[in-house]
């Protein structure tokens, strides 16, 4: 039998007290698809391929109730990362939608090997990212 392989990242989380305010940045600002809201407890976005998770920590902490879906407690504090694929000829055009949504762009950087990435922060303060692929050689 062989060795089983990891296929690709099928989900990224993030965390965020706020979901009314994530839910307006991630799918007002940002335009993901939202796929479902659980309460104050999570926003779920498509998000090209994969899904983005945003929980708020406070909940995902506590055991599930009875009828719910077994999933273990899990949740971290402070501030993540996520970077976002992005072909090379629209960063440009995310940057000015980010800039007109009033998000400040922290660094616009052009790789040494190729490549250009934006890094903003969402209403949680987490690093957000968008990148061409190449800065990864993909």
């Amino acid at each position: 039998m062989a060795d089983p392989a990891l296929g690709g990242v099928l989900e990224t989380a993030l965390y965020a007290e706020d979901l009314d305010a994530a839910e307006a940045f991630y799918g007002g600002i940002l335009g993901l698809q939202k796929i479902s809201r659980g309460g104050n407890r999570h926003v779920f976005y498509r998000c090209g391929p994969g899904v983005l998770l945003i929980f708020n920590s406070e909940e995902t902490v506590k055991p599930h109730e009875p009828g719910a879906l077994p999933v273990p407690p899990h949740g971290t504090k402070g501030q993540g990362h996520v970077c976002f694929r992005v072909d090379g000829n629209e960063i440009g055009a995310m940057a000015e939608r980010l800039k007109a949504a009033g998000v400040d762009i922290e660094a616009d950087f052009h790789w040494p090997n190729g490549g250009r990435s934006i890094y903003f922060r969402d209403p949680a303060g987490n690093s957000l990212e968008c990148a061409e692929p190449r800065i990864w050689g993909l």
